[in-house]
């Protein structure tokens, strides 16, 4: 699994275009035409940033060639394989092997020290031995670097060829930018720049990276974005060549179809026209003009026959795109790109998450039934819980928000008490008592015994609260002074003294598997072992794992309590031995 590397803030909208230059660069040599081409354009990225500094790479396998050597002694001919013989021969190749792999390898950096000199850039030397591509990965991931750059094939390379070995494992293995180039007559930062997004944090990684190369290099910059709309309209005509009459008619086969067919024709161009509109925004935050393309087809095939006619200098794209899952390390678009495409490219490991409300603006929407919940919440508070609202829309897949929506997001989002608090806020709202401030003779007053209760609460944020919670009984009764009754209620006389248990925060999964437990005691009770499993496990919030075992502890004490009832339960005791036993038969009866 290839390491997650993050370089910005999820949710910054003005980060610096400094941070989305490269200062520590790592450049695989060999001396071939496309490393020497990788040289000189990681030559441009490093004079573009401050301090930069390129280290130069190259990876000699001394123990392969040793090996074969040993492989290959029986094939000599009869003059050096008589033992004086094949032993002379045996140290000069040592000799080679340990010396003249060095040398080669000084050379290949020697020439790439000379032009970060000619250039004024700090150069420092890395020469590996092993496997070629292991030692490189072993390098590129050892957080010493911020970008690979390397060519696209090396001294192996035949007519045909399009990618090396070392680059294709190379580039699936980093977990940091990787930077391919494939034209060695063309410079990177000639332009145009092609950026492809798909709604990725790491797609807009990139596109955050291209924008500051292009403003330093004042070259254009074009963002694509490509989905399939074809795809399930094969797929269907597929099924319903295999599908029986009777299992169509199962299906709704029809029904599907024309769901599909209307989902696709304008949800998924909507989506990622949203996704082009998000880019168009993160653009005006820095400043920079972009042209944006909405592309139809197999996404890899629709960006290879754009990018052939644009011919730019450099295609950004993002490693992993939305659909990634954690053991991925190359998305199927990008691994196509990385083959086919004709120009340099980059994939992106950088991140970036743009501002909910940017995202969810272009690509959301709200039912009436969701717009009409809303309602009911007061408008100072209302913008943030929108903003709740839509980013768990936005994590669930969601780019329509239900009623049904809101309340999931609602009870995962809010803890009972605060759910709770907030009803009492919409009451309080709804009868007029928050839209102005109360006059100097509306102010409560508190009664000396009512402040000396309050102040026995030492948790300031609790205390407000309950002041709150004392104010609103008191005015309840009609009194315009808050006493000891009215703030007595709210605290638990006999563990005032005590520490007060940390909130546990419910996720929905879990409430809904609570729910599935008959209302009432057995429910409560259910609910207080699943709360005292997690405290004792050290949990603040409570997963559906969680409360399964909160749930099988407190089978375990129903059970035992009902195996220690060894006498039939006494006539008006509780069948589960809870509540005060009768002391003898005649009391039993009372």
């Amino acid at each position: 699994m290839t390491p997650q590397v993050s370089l910005a803030v999820a949710g910054e909208s003005h980060t610096s275009q400094n941070t989305r230059l490269y200062r520590n660069i790592l450049v695989a040599l060999d001396s071939s035409d496309y490393a020497n081409a990788a040289m000189r354009d990681a030559a441009e990225l490093a004079c573009m940033a401050d301090a930069p500094v390129i280290t130069g790479s190259h990876v000699y396998a001394a123990k392969l060639h040793d090996m074969r050597f040993r492989q290959m002694e029986g094939g000599l001919p009869e003059q050096f394989r008589q033992e004086q013989e094949l032993e002379r021969q045996r140290d000069v190749h040592d000799d080679l092997i340990t010396r003249g792999l060095s040398i080669i390898t000084d050379s290949y950096l020697d020439q790439a020290a000379n032009e970060c000199a000619r250039l004024g850039i700090e150069f420092k030397r890395s020469s590996l031995e092993g496997k070629n591509y292991r030692e490189l990965v072993r390098e590129t991931n050892s957080g010493r670097y911020d970008l690979l750059v390397m060519g696209a094939l090396g001294l192996g390379a035949i007519k045909g060829s399009r990618l090396g070995t070392v680059c294709r494992r190379s580039a699936r293995r980093s977990a940091i930018d990787t930077l391919v180039i494939k034209n060695t007559a063309r410079s990177i930062k000639e332009g145009p720049i092609v950026v492809a997004v798909d709604g990725s944090a790491k797609a807009y990684g990139g596109l955050l990276t291209a924008l500051a190369l292009a403003e330093g290099w004042r070259v254009p910059v074009k963002v694509i974005a490509a989905f399939d709309p074809y795809y399930h309209y094969v797929a269907f005509n597929r099924i319903a060549g295999v599908l029986s009459e009777e299992a169509g008619k199962v299906f709704k086969f029809k029904e599907q179809e024309k769901l599909h067919e209307e989902i696709i024709d304008s949800g998924l161009a909507k989506i990622y026209d949203g996704h082009l509109a998000v880019a168009h925004s993160i653009a005006e935050d820095f400043g920079v003009e972009i042209e944006t393309e909405l592309l139809d087809g197999k996404p890899h095939d629709a960006i290879e026959k754009y990018v052939r006619k644009v011919e730019p200098s450099l295609l950004v794209v993002g490693k992993v795109g939305i659909h990634a899952d954690d053991e991925l390390d190359i998305g199927g678009n990008s691994e196509h790109l990385l083959e086919n495409a004709d120009c340099a490219i980059l994939l992106s490991m950088r991140e970036y998450q743009p501002k909910i409300d940017v995202v969810s603006g272009v690509t959301t929407s709200w039912t009436h039934e969701a717009e009409a919940r809303m309602e009911r919440v007061p408008s100072f508070v209302r913008n943030m819980a929108r903003m709740a609202i839509m980013r768990y829309a936005q994590e669930h897949g969601h780019t329509v928000i239900t009623r049904k929506i809101v309340d999931e997001a609602t009870a995962q989002l809010m803890p009972n008490h605060a759910e709770q608090a907030m009803g009492e806020i919409v009451a309080a709202y709804d009868a007029g008592e928050l839209k102005r401030k109360p006059a100097a003779d509306e102010v409560m007053r508190w009664s000396d015994d009512a402040v000396a209760l309050l102040r026995t609460i030492e948790d300031l944020a609790v205390r407000g609260n309950l002041s709150m919670r004392a104010e609103k009984k008191a005015r309840q009764e009609k009194s315009a002074v808050v006493e000891a009754r009215h703030i007595k209620p709210f605290i638990d006389a006999e563990t005032l003294d005590q520490p007060v248990a940390a909130e546990l925060h419910w996720q929905a999964a879990a409430l809904a598997r609570l729910m599935r437990v008959p209302e009432g005691f057995m429910r409560e009770r259910c609910k207080q072992s699943i709360e005292n499993f997690a405290r004792q496990n050290g949990h603040t919030e409570i997963t559906l794992e969680v409360a399964e075992n909160g749930l099988k502890l407190a089978r375990g004490e129903m059970e035992k309590t009902m195996q220690g009832q060894n006498a039939p339960a006494a006539k008006g005791s509780c069948p589960f031995g809870f509540g005060k036993k009768a002391k003898n038969p005649q009391d039993a009866g009372q």
